[in-house]
């Protein structure tokens, strides 16, 4: 936080690329990382974040808290600062009794500012339940979203970080873990990314109905971030962000979200060089940061702006076996009305 006089945070997100503690198996195929590897990936991280002075930093892909303390203190944060309720090491955690992630990696928030609330969405809202090809009923988070609630400097902000299922293709298993489809079969791949497509799309619709909830007839702000696993203009990430409609219903801004690369007040011409992920060899951006009205200028009910949205990603042309993660960090300043 900027000692300037000003009510200005910096808020970010990254995705940490299987950050666990050292000698724990966090996947069945993956060797568990080596006290040195630990420590190396532990300093590239630090680093890559130092640089971006985040009071609010949401992280994905997080295996245990204790590493994640570890970063915020290298960081210049206390533990206290930690949110990351399944992947907690704490043995008295209803979710994980100490073991920290289990299965999948988990989402969670480090912050300066008081918490004020927390809450994780779990289940999948009813009304965003589909049925998934030979699967069924998707009606759970594969990784639950967190949702924290925080005062900065007297004014409550709600931060929403999420990890959406990605688009790799999603095959029929076994209770083993073990294939039970033809992977080089093109009509079957296309089926497998389907069901990939379809679980996202209810992860999105339960995470918008879970903002329209908080947002609708309220002044407070909500900031919405993390990785996507689409780009912005993707039906899943606007399924969320629904910017579109404000276009035919001014009335919708009250619980529509915004790009904040594209509603920020300088450097405008950074978004053109933007991208957070290199996927199959294209660049583009799927980590990405919403804001509601209130961070609007224009707005009446408005609350402050934001003032300009950095990229993060030269380390993404490193040699692969160089990179301690695999996303860019975005991250956003912003700055609350006097």
């Amino acid at each position: 936080m900027e000692d300037s006089g000003q009510k200005q945070f910096y808020i970010a997100t990254a995705n940490l690329l299987n950050f666990s503690n050292p000698d724990r198996i966090y996947y069945e195929n993956a060797p568990a990382y080596s006290q040195r590897q630990y420590q190396h990936k532990l300093r590239g991280i630090t680093d890559l974040l130092a640089k971006a002075h985040a009071d609010i930093i949401a992280v994905q892909e997080v295996w245990d808290s204790q590493a994640l303390e570890e970063l915020a203190v290298s960081l210049g944060f206390e533990p206290k600062h930690v949110v990351a309720p399944l992947a907690s090491n704490d043995s008295a955690s209803a979710y994980t009794q100490g073991r920290g992630a289990q299965n999948t990696p988990a989402v969670g928030i480090i912050s300066r500012f008081e918490q004020l609330e927390c809450s994780l969405l779990e289940d999948i809202l009813p009304k965003a339940v589909i049925d998934i090809p030979d699967i069924g009923l998707y009606k759970r988070f594969n990784r639950p979203p967190l949702m924290l609630r925080v005062n900065a400097y007297g004014q409550p902000i709600t931060i929403v970080t999420t990890h959406l299922k990605s688009k790799r293709a999603f095959f029929l298993r076994d209770e083993n873990g073990h294939l039970l489809e033809d992977m080089d079969d093109p009509n079957i791949r296309v089926r497998a990314k389907l069901r990939s497509l379809c679980m996202r799309a209810a992860e999105a619709a339960s995470i918008r109905m879970s903002i329209i909830e908080r947002l609708h007839h309220t002044r407070e702000p909500l900031i919405l971030l993390g990785d996507m696993n689409d780009v912005t203009g993707s039906v899943t990430t606007q399924l969320m962000a629904e910017t579109g409609e404000v276009n035919y219903d001014k009335s919708m801004r009250d619980v529509a979200l915004f790009d904040a690369a594209r509603i920020q007040s300088r450097y405008d011409w950074m978004r053109d060089v933007a991208y957070t992920h290199i996927y199959q060899g294209m660049p583009e951006v799927i980590d990405q940061l919403f804001v509601s009205e209130e961070f609007l200028p224009d707005s009446k009910f408005s609350l402050g702006q934001v003032e300009r949205v950095d990229y993060f990603n030269d380390h993404l042309k490193w040699d692969y076996a160089d990179r301690v993660i695999d996303h860019g960090i975005i991250r956003a300043k912003i700055k609350l009305n006097d």
